[in-house]
Parts: structure tokens; sequence; C-alpha cells
């Protein structure tokens, strides 16, 4: 089953409040959308409404931005699972809290699936001046 949500950048807390009233206090949620997409944008949406920062930025080339050790920012672009794996990230996903993922492929989410994880992916499309954001559990 998934959700369609379409919104503009000023209408986010639409996803935001969909998000919060249905995950787990331990989520992962994948972010899939192409270059410019908004899976920053939502991210860092997400990490204000939370109030764990006021800014939030791509961990592009850190590979992970942690938030009050609430929320976890994954960038995995151009990292594949192997390499993933061979880093030891994979243990992140023990703590406590939301973990966003972008990039993240489906090797990845099936391990965490298999590893019994509660996992959602959200789809962004660009829409004219809005975003269509499709939620689904995995």
């Amino acid at each position: 089953m998934s959700v369609e949500i379409v919104s503009s950048i000023d209408e986010l807390d639409l996803v935001y409040s969909y998000l919060s009233d249905n995950l787990k206090d331990n989520s992962i949620i994948f972010l899939n959308g192409d270059l410019a997409s908004g899976k920053t944008t939502l991210t860092s949406y997400i990490v204000k409404k939370k109030n764990l920062s006021d800014c939030a930025t791509s961990p592009t080339f850190s590979l992970q931005n942690s938030y009050d050790d609430k929320l976890f920012h994954y960038d995995l672009y151009r990292k594949s699972y192997d390499e993933f794996m061979e880093m030891g990230l994979f243990e992140e996903f023990e703590k406590n809290g939301w973990h966003i993922v972008e990039w993240g492929g489906d090797s990845l989410k099936e391990f965490l699936q298999s590893a019994g994880y509660d996992i959602i992916s959200i789809d962004i499309t660009p829409l004219e001046n809005k975003r269509k954001y499709i939620i689904k559990r995995d």
C-alpha cells in the first residue's frame, strides 16, 4: 500500500505529519529520486521539525550526518553495497532513531529487511513547481 502526497516546499508539513504519525521511533527511510529532486530538502525539513538543528546538509563526502543521536542521514551516492558493508556502516542502523538514506540500493534494502528493520521508501518526483512523494512500506 502506498500514499501519494503532492506538496510545495511550503507544504512539506503534509509529508512530515504523515511520517510522524506512521513511523516507529526506529525506522529506515529510503529516499529515491533523481539529482536535485528534493531528497536533502525533505531531510532538512524533518531535522528542523524535530528541533534537532536549524540546518541539515547532505553528507555526500562524510557519508553520514547525525542529529542529536535521534536522526541519521546517509548519502550513499556512488557507494556500492559491498563498499557500504566493508565500512561497517550497517551497524549504525542499530541506533534508535530515524535513519534517512539517499541513494541506497536494492541490495542494502533487502539486507535490512531480512534483518527485520522497519523500512519505508519515498519516491520523489518533480511535478511543475511542486514535488510528488509516493510513500510506501517495503
